[in-house]
């Protein structure tokens, strides 16, 4: 059986149309003839995706003291979905490591969720004492040309979990980032220079310091996310052989 996990547990989904996107968390959208807000955890810039008249899946969002009635959970390209919850790969992940689907991770027993290293949360340690796994999970939707690319907005954050990250690595703590490719295409992933040089630089020299990274390519459906199959990870495009692009 392959691990999924449900794009919502709060409702039914209901399908609008994009119209604006007022700041970061926040999309604007005609749901049934009527304007309605909803939050948006996604805080690329996802130019490419939030164009006039998208589609979009809203999952109703009835906590007490929300501003906001909807969740946007996703996005269609063309006839692709995109999810846009950025919460969604971490419950994949606990998923898999749950059902085994991890093997480099099978010999842990013990998972421990948004971990504080000094004034940094890492979002899983694996197993106890003296033999345990730092874990940072990132989502990925930018495809470009069957590659996908990370990030799609500058991330300081990022690039400080990374060098973070590289340091534990060089010490003899285990690390590792995983990348959730939440699209249904993609030959492989590099990180992207044009958007955040730094973070690119710092994934680059963490790799080289002993973090371990991986990719999955994860389709989405309106029935959940889908752990699917493993892609290389290459420091740029120019290092991608010939060979994965067939």
């Amino acid at each position: 059986m392959p691990v999924r996990v449900p794009l919502t547990a709060s409702g039914p989904l209901t399908e609008a149309t994009f119209l604006a996107r007022p700041n970061q968390l926040l999309v604007e959208a005609r749901l049934a003839g009527r304007v309605v807000r909803a939050h948006m955890a996604d805080r690329g810039r996802l130019l490419d995706l939030l164009t006039p008249g998208a589609r979009l899946l809203l999952a109703p969002r009835d906590e007490i003291g929300r501003k906001t009635s909807y969740q946007v959970v996703g996005v269609y390209s063309g006839d692709e979905l995109v999810s846009l919850d950025t919460q969604l790969p971490n419950r994949l992940m606990v998923a898999a490591f749950a059902a085994g689907a991890l093997p480099q991770f099978a010999r842990y027993t013990k998972l421990q969720r948004e971990v504080m290293v000094g004034a940094h949360r890492f979002d899983f340690r694996l197993g106890e004492g003296l033999t345990t796994c730092v874990v940072e999970v990132k989502s990925v939707g930018k495809v470009e040309d069957g590659i996908a690319r990370f990030p799609d907005a500058p991330t300081e954050r990022g690039r400080q979990h990374l060098e973070v990250l590289a340091q534990m690595a060089r010490s003899g703590q285990r690390c590792a980032v995983v990348f959730i490719i939440q699209r249904h295409r993609a030959r492989a992933l590099v990180p992207d220079d044009g958007v955040d040089p730094a973070f690119a630089r710092a994934l680059r020299a963490a790799i080289a310091a002993g973090v371990e990274t991986y990719a999955y390519l994860c389709p989405l459906t309106p029935d959940g996310l889908a752990l699917g199959p493993p892609v290389p990870i290459f420091g740029s495009p120019d290092a991608i052989p010939n060979t994965a692009w067939v």
